[in-house]
């Protein structure tokens, strides 16, 4: 498979070192963009080509990766329809429904869109894809091979669904660093130095995490087995219970979710 990509920023990059890591030759990935430090570490860091303009040569491409930022995906789009015959278009980008996407691209139907998260750049991340009506069977393929390379996949029927992917797992990582920071700051009040609160911290979310994954049971049935009646676990979970802790987490997802809607409102409106 030869791959492309439009934008050469940090998720991309973690796209084109997963590609290759699984075996793609160097030689069958492109990246362009206008940013002279962005080519040249994409060239140094992955033995990839670059290029500046977006031409005639991506008709030689696969599958396109649009990694531009919202508010220059029409351009970069309108300059790309030109060349497109049967590649399949896979955005990255936050925000834009494929419709439109669709639309800036003369009416191309093949795209599939995602919403992948930051843990890619470690290729532990996970994506929510959705493809375009009409769509075929091996651009979804190839779609789920590029993302697999950065982690886990899931698939929607509905693209609306990426609105909530967005809210749960696109703008998850911070919320599990807010809680690490919340964790850091009770080690601090409790008398550790920093490098003491933060180990025992980000190990605990990530050993918790890799129980989660491979026990396989409910995260409820696992909170339930460390919580021993009257304990100290049970302390602080009726202490976050009765501040609504739970109740602000869920909230707190469902205002990204709407504010991603929004945004594709806002983005897609030209």
């Amino acid at each position: 498979m030869k791959i492309a990509f439009i934008g050469g920023g940090n998720m991309a990059a973690a796209l084109i070192g997963g590609f290759i890591k699984r075996g793609t030759s160097a030689a069958d990935v492109y990246a362009v963009d206008i940013n002279d430090e962005a080519r040249a570490r994409a060239a140094q860091q992955f033995g990839i080509a670059t290029g500046t303009a977006i031409d005639g040569a991506l008709a030689a491409f696969d599958a396109i990766v649009l990694a531009v930022k919202p508010q220059v995906l029409k351009s970069v789009a309108e300059s790309l329809a030109p060349h497109l015959a049967k590649q399949t278009i896979i955005s990255i980008v936050a925000g834009i429904r494929a419709s439109d996407l669709s639309r800036w691209l003369g009416g191309y139907t093949q795209i599939v869109r995602t919403m992948p998260n930051t843990p890619a750049l470690i290729g532990m991340g996970v994506t929510g894809l959705a493809a375009l009506s009409g769509v075929n069977e091996a651009s979804k393929s190839l779609a789920s091979q590029v993302l697999d390379a950065v982690g886990e996949t899931v698939w929607f029927d509905d693209e609306a669904m990426l609105d909530a992917v967005t809210g749960i797992s696109g703008s998850g990582p911070a919320y599990v660093f807010y809680f690490i920071e919340a964790m850091q700051e009770a080690a601090r009040q409790l008398g550790m130095d920093d490098a003491q609160g933060r180990t025992l911290a980000v190990a605990t979310f990530t050993g918790a995490a890799q129980l989660a994954a491979q026990s396989g049971e409910p995260a409820s049935v696992l909170r339930e087995r460390v919580t021993s009646k009257g304990g100290t676990t049970a302390a602080a979970l009726a202490s976050f219970d009765a501040q609504g802790v739970k109740e602000a987490i869920v909230r707190g997802a469902l205002a990204a979710q709407a504010r991603a809607k929004e945004m594709r409102d806002e983005f897609g409106a030209a």
